[in-house]
C-alpha cells in the first residue's frame, strides 16, 4: 500500500501539556543559580509523596534509573531473578540486567495487559529476589493479588508505574493512588510521553526510610552530604564516598517545571478521562475493535489509549494503522515485548501468547491534554470508515 498525501492537519499520538507557567518556572530557576539537584528538587518530592500518598519520594533522572536504584537496594544481584512482564517497554527488563540479574516473564491478562497474578506461583524458584508488576499504559494491574503471593514468599515488590500517575487503584474498599506504595517502592517516569512530564526524570515512592535514605546516597555517587546540607551549612562540611553510588540526578530546572506540572495534574486527568471516554462511548458498537477493559478495582489515568483489532475488523491491525496515517492521523503499535528483542530472545521461560497477541494486534490512539472533540470525531470517524469501507482511498501496491 502506498501513502497518499494530505492536506489535513496531523493529529499526533501524544502532545505534552506544557505552557507559560512552566517556562517561567524553569527560568526562575535558571535565575536562581541553583540548577542541578537542589531545594526545588527537595520542594517537588515533598509535594509529590503528598500527592500520591507515600511517605517519602526520591527523584532521579529517569524512570529506568528509579528502577535500577529500586532493585539494587534491595539486593538484587547477579544470579538473581526477577519476576515480571516482557509485554512492557524494554526499559523494564533492561533495569534488571543493570543488577546482573535475570529477568523471569510472565504472561499478561489479555484483557487489562497486565502482568497475570495467577501465573507468578509457578514462576518463583529459589532465586527470585523480587516481583516487579508493572501498570501498563497507566492501568493499574491487580496489586493486592500480587502482593499477596510477594508476601506468601517473602518477596518485596517494585511498582513499574512509569506509566501511572494520577491512577487509583481500590484496596479493601478504599481509592488510594498508585505510589502510596502498596508494594515496597514504586518508580515513575516523566518522559514527555508520560502525562506528568519534566521533559525527562524519575521518582520513587516508599514507605521505608532506610530504602529511601539509600536511594538518595546512591543517587549522587554515593556522596554521605548532599549539595544543600553543604550549602546549609555553618561549619566547613568535607563529605566521603562510603559505597558505589550513580550519577542519578534531577534537576532544579526539572523540579521547578515538575512542580508546576503536579498543581495542574487533577485537571489535566479529568480531560484526558472525558476524552477517553468518549473514545470508548464511540467505538463500543464497531464490530472488530475492543476498546479498553476497566476492572472494578481500577481507576486509570489512559496515559495510553489501546484498541485491540480483531479478525472480525475488514482490516489487520497494521492495514489500519496506514489508512489513519494517509488521513493525518498518528498511531503506535501496541506495547512492545523485551522477549521479542535481540538482548532477550529466547528467554522466555513459558509461551507468551497474549504478550504477543497484544503486540501485534494492539493500536494506541492520539489521546493528550487538549485534543479537541473535533480531532477525536476525526480518528473516530475514520475508523468507522475503514469499517464499512476498508479499501476506500487505498492504493494498492
Amino acid at each position: 500500500m502506498t501513502i497518499a498525501a494530505t492536506n489535513t492537519r496531523p493529529i499526533p499520538i501524544a502532545r505534552p501539556s506544557l505552557g507559560e507557567e512552566e517556562a517561567e518556572a524553569a527560568r526562575e530557576a535558571i535565575l536562581s543559580g541553583w540548577v542541578t539537584q537542589g531545594p526545588a528538587v527537595k520542594r517537588f518530592e515533598e509535594e509529590f509523596a503528598a500527592f500520591v500518598g507515600a511517605r517519602h519520594a526520591c527523584a532521579v533522572s529517569s524512570c529506568t534509573a528509579a528502577l535500577h536504584l529500586a532493585l539494587h537496594a534491595l539486593g538484587v544481584g547477579r544470579g538473581d531473578e526477577v519476576v515480571t512482564v516482557s509485554h512492557s517497554f524494554i526499559a523494564t527488563a533492561n533495569a534488571i540486567r543493570y543488577c546482573g540479574a535475570e529477568p523471569v516473564f510472565v504472561d499478561i491478562d489479555p484483557q487489562t495487559y497486565n502482568l497475570d497474578p495467577s501465573l507468578l506461583d509457578a514462576a518463583i524458584t529459589s532465586r527470585t529476589k523480587a516481583i516487579m508488576p508493572v501498570h501498563q499504559m497507566g492501568m493499574p494491574c491487580d496489586l493486592p493479588a500480587v502482593c499477596e503471593i510477594a508476601a506468601r514468599h517473602g518477596l518485596p515488590v517494585v511498582e513499574d508505574a512509569a506509566c501511572a500517575i494520577g491512577s487509583q487503584i481500590c484496596v479493601a474498599g478504599d481509592w488510594q493512588h498508585i505510589g502510596r506504595p502498596h508494594g515496597r517502592v514504586a518508580c515513575f517516569s516523566f518522559h514527555p510521553r508520560k502525562i506528568l512530564t519534566t521533559g525527562d526524570g524519575g521518582m520513587l515512592t516508599t514507605d521505608d526510610e532506610s530504602l529511601d535514605r539509600q536511594f538518595r546516597l546512591l543517587r549522587q555517587h554515593g556522596m554521605s552530604v548532599s549539595d544543600v546540607s553543604r550549602h546549609n551549612a555553618s561549619k566547613v562540611i568535607f563529605e566521603d564516598y562510603p559505597v558505589l553510588g550513580f550519577n542519578y540526578r534531577m534537576t532544579d530546572i526539572q523540579a521547578a517545571v515538575g512542580r508546576v506540572q503536579l498543581k495542574r495534574l487533577n485537571g489535566i486527568l479529568a480531560r484526558r478521562v472525558a476524552a477517553a471516554e468518549y473514545y470508548v462511548e464511540q467505538l463500543r458498537g464497531v464490530e472488530g475493535l475492543t476498546p479498553p477493559h476497566v476492572p472494578d478495582y481500577a481507576r486509570p489515568n489512559y496515559q495510553s489509549f489501546p484498541v485491540r483489532v480483531s479478525d472480525h475488523f475488514p482490516l489487520s491491525r497494521d492495514e489500519l494503522m496506514r489508512r489513519l496515517l494517509q488521513s493525518g492521523v498518528s498511531t503506535r503499535r501496541g506495547i512492545m515485548n523485551a522477549h521479542q528483542e535481540p538482548p532477550y530472545e529466547g528467554l522466555a521461560q513459558s509461551p507468551l501468547p497474549h504478550s504477543e497477541a497484544a503486540r501485534d494486534n494492539v493500536v494506541l490512539l492520539p489521546l493528550f491534554d487538549g485534543i479537541t472533540r473535533e480531532e477525536q470525531e476525526r480518528v473516530i470517524g475514520e475508523i468507522r470508515n475503514a469499517a464499512v469501507a476498508p479499501l476506500e482511498n487505498l492504493a494498492i501496491r
